[in-house]
């Protein structure tokens, strides 16, 4: 580290091309991520069966992630505050690598748990703050193409993971998945005490006297990780057990709210900031984002275990299905970047909805014989509308913000799409088990039309997902971001 190392002082020191370096420095770290997030969905196959685990179980390798990642994203606000960007984001860091290290050396399935909840803490934390970044940093007239590079650059990860990743299970198993991260944890870490500054959002010193809302995030918890295993138990559990997890989880939102209320009126620090909602473009935001993640996510955990256990085909043909689809998915967030500028938001996001719907309605039309171009097709498909969603949601709902708003809005909105995606994975993996017992199909042995069916089925309820989602997409009314006021 040399010297001062504030936003000002960078800026100065780097010039006007700060900015994209910096972009590029949490970008680096944001892949590694989002990498972390979904290229172990390769692997889960292989890890059942090395573990000895029923689909409950191994659908925990997901959703422990996801549930991790949900909760951390509450934390965000207050560390950047308390800590700075780059403590923040250098700490994320060392504990991605710490967790994907932990997780290629597992020789127990609780270990191998518990490095996926690692890698979701961190992962949860660093999601927001480009977001962020890209509100502060960049003049409105540049956000769209931020967010279009930024989107570009950070697809990669997902696209070029399950293609890797699938070539490493064959090749050395799926240990090798889980140290893929190491690298990009690498770069983050130099990149970060280079670029990223050590002040806090609003540009002032990072105040270390912040205290967590330590209240409303275990009320925050309670509510995600009651509705997960909720969720869990309606899928061969008790009835009545589910029904009271899923009591409970409403019952832990209904406090939160409560509880960020009393402490707004009381003048105290929030875990979040409950204003963010009076602006009615974020609320309809923050809704797509909730009913988007549960078509996104839950898409992440079916198709993989689809083209594996319902086409056989094998992990490395997975990778190189899915990358032609991710190729074509960053250079739709490049052009949908700048469209941003032009094409309001709505019309963005619920004609991106509209393509992912598609893609999903499309699938049940795939079977062990069809041709793998059309796999391909459908999936591409459901990329390209995923690129117009991806650069025009989070801008489009946060713009209105006020400035002082901006990070709790990024927290408040990325939380609501993982909680959605959490929900997803879950739902998926419900639904899957629930329509493989009304056909009389089971995940194991040579693949069956009952099998396929129950495949089917889960896809058209992500393509319905997805059409509601449009209904509230519809919502976010207003002129194109580049001509959108920030206060």
């Amino acid at each position: 580290m040399r010297g001062d190392s504030s936003i000002a002082a960078l800026s100065a020191r780097h010039g006007p091309r700060y900015r994209w370096l910096l972009m590029m420095s949490v970008m680096v770290g944001t892949m590694a991520s989002i990498m972390s997030s979904t290229i172990v969905n390769v692997a889960i196959p292989d890890m059942s069966h090395v573990f000895r685990l029923n689909q409950e179980r191994a659908q925990w390798v997901s959703s422990g992630f996801m549930v991790a990642m949900t909760v951390s994203m509450l934390t965000t606000p207050w560390l950047l505050a308390r800590y700075g960007y780059r403590r923040t984001y250098v700490g994320c860091m060392l504990l991605l690598m710490a967790g994907g290290i932990l997780g290629g050396v597992a020789g127990q399935f609780p270990l191998v748990l518990a490095s996926r909840v690692a890698e979701g803490l961190a992962a949860g934390v660093v999601q927001p703050i480009p977001a962020i970044i890209m509100l502060r940093a960049f003049e409105p007239h540049e956000q769209g193409r931020a967010s279009g590079m930024f989107g570009m650059g950070v697809v990669l990860a997902p696209a070029i993971g399950p293609s890797i990743g699938g070539v490493l299970l064959d090749l050395f198993g799926w240990r090798s998945i889980f140290f893929m991260v190491v690298p990009f944890c690498l770069v983050a870490l130099w990149l970060a005490y280079r670029y990223v500054p050590t002040s806090a959002p609003d540009g002032a010193a990072a105040a270390g006297n912040t205290r967590l809302d330590w209240r409303g995030l275990l009320l925050g918890s309670a509510g995600t990780l009651s509705l997960l295993n909720g969720l869990l138990e309606i899928r061969g559990g008790d009835p009545w057990l589910a029904v009271a997890l899923l009591a409970g989880s409403l019952a832990a939102f209904a406090a939160l709210i409560a509880w960020l209320r009393r402490a707004e009126r009381s003048g105290r620090e929030g875990l979040l900031n409950l204003a963010v909602f009076g602006y009615r473009t974020f609320a309809f935001g923050s809704l797509v984002a909730f009913i988007y993640g549960i078509a996104l996510f839950g898409s992440t955990y079916l198709l993989p275990v689809f083209m594996q256990l319902g086409l056989e085909l094998p992990a490395s043909h997975v990778g190189t299905i899915l990358l032609p689809a991710g190729i074509v998915l960053a250079i739709t967030i490049g052009i949908a970047g700048r469209l941003t500028r032009r094409v309001p938001t709505n019309i963005m996001v619920s004609g991106g909805l509209l393509l992912l719907s598609a893609s999903f309605a499309l699938m049940p039309t795939v079977g062990p014989q069809t041709a793998l171009w059309v796999l391909v097709a459908w999936a591409t498909l459901g990329r390209i509308g995923l690129g117009f969603v991806v650069p025009s949601l989070n801008l489009g709902a946060m713009r209105p913000l006020h400035k002082a708003l901006i990070p709790q809005g990024a927290s408040v909105i990325n939380f609501l799409r993982m909680l959605g995606g959490a929900t997803g994975v879950s739902l998926c993996a419900i639904v899957l088990e629930w329509r493989l017992s009304v056909h009389g199909a089971a995940l194991t042995g040579p693949t069956s039309p009952g099998r396929l069916a129950a495949f089917d089925e889960s896809f058209l309820l992500l393509a319905a997902i997805c059409a509601v989602a449009m209904i509230a997409a519809w919502q976010l009314r207003g002129p194109p971001l580049g001509d959108a006021p920030v206060e």
